[in-house]
């Protein structure tokens, strides 16, 4: 956890420096400071510090992984990591089904919406209850 905390340190840092250089850059031309670029920077720079706050306080109560140890061993690493879900159909039928309803939100036909939420109902059921049946059940 601590070569994660150095990267959003790092990145904190980054953007700390840049936010104010964006500003005072886009406040010398002629149509005046872009504050849409200037939040999106500053809220950038937020994010990646709280980040990097989050993942220094774990990095202290938590026991050294290998990768944080200077006498670690890529073996010392081995072992199973966790369990990781096999291909599933599923989340494409969620995205299509949101892209439906996007579509009829733009297209201001809510009956698409309709029909789109009734779909995403469906497909968000099968995605959180794909492991009670079928192939992968258990």
């Amino acid at each position: 956890m601590k070569s994660e905390t150095w990267i959003f340190g790092g990145c904190f840092v980054f953007f700390v420096l840049v936010t104010p250089a964006y500003a005072l850059i886009t406040d010398a031309s002629d149509h005046g400071m872009d504050w849409t670029g200037t939040s999106a920077l500053f809220m950038t720079a937020l994010l990646t510090g709280m980040i990097g706050l989050y993942l220094g306080f774990h990095a202290k109560r938590m026991d050294p992984r290998p990768e944080d140890r200077k006498d670690g061993e890529i073996a010392d690493g081995a072992g199973e990591l966790g369990f990781f879900s096999p291909y599933s159909w599923w989340p494409l039928w969620c995205g299509a089904t949101l892209a439906i309803i996007v579509f009829g939100a733009a297209m201001a036909a809510y009956w698409l919406m309709i029909i789109g939420g009734v779909l995403g109902a469906v497909a968000l059921a099968g995605l959180v209850f794909e492991y009670y049946r079928g192939d992968h059940a258990h």
